[in-house]
């Protein structure tokens, strides 16, 4: 009975649907979203039409999601250095194992061009939520994410 009742609430209701009230965690790192200060918790929610971003139960931007121009991505690789200093004064072994590790951050940059108001920012998010959250973002906006890391800079 039990399975019944969840098939048929998957077909009435889309997982999406159940999973958008609950948003993705991320940390903004930047970009032209007035009075949010980097490294302020927020939760990027993604609707059928539209992309929220949430402070605490406040709504500090919504952006439709047609007026998405562009979504990267990219990785911030670095070796856990002070860490590693931090547990050799307690144990040698140990910190030098620590300086062999790296940590990643993963990063999400959305631009936007709405009706002439154009925007961007970036968000880093937790390592088990950056697949399904870039899915969302492609999804909900017809846009395919691109590496930033493999963009090269010329001059």
């Amino acid at each position: 009975m039990k399975r019944i009742l969840s098939v048929v609430l998957c077909i009435l209701f889309p997982i999406s649907a159940l999973a958008s009230g609950n948003g993705y965690k991320v940390a903004y790192d930047g970009g032209s979203i007035q009075n949010a200060k980097t490294g302020a918790e927020m939760k990027l929610v993604i609707d059928a039409t539209n992309i929220h971003l949430l402070q605490g139960k406040t709504d500090i931007l919504t952006i439709p999601a047609s007026a998405v121009t562009e979504i990267s991505y990219g990785q911030d690789v670095h070796r856990r250095v002070g860490a590693a200093i931090g547990a050799a004064v307690v144990s040698f072994g140990i910190g030098a194992l620590l300086a062999l590790t790296k940590s990643k951050k993963h990063f999400i940059g959305l631009t936007w061009d709405d009706g002439g108001k154009k925007g961007g920012c970036a968000f880093q998010a937790d390592k088990s939520d950056y697949r399904g959250l870039l899915a969302g973002l492609e999804g909900v906006t017809g846009k395919k994410a691109v590496d930033s890391d493999a963009m090269t800079v010329k001059n």
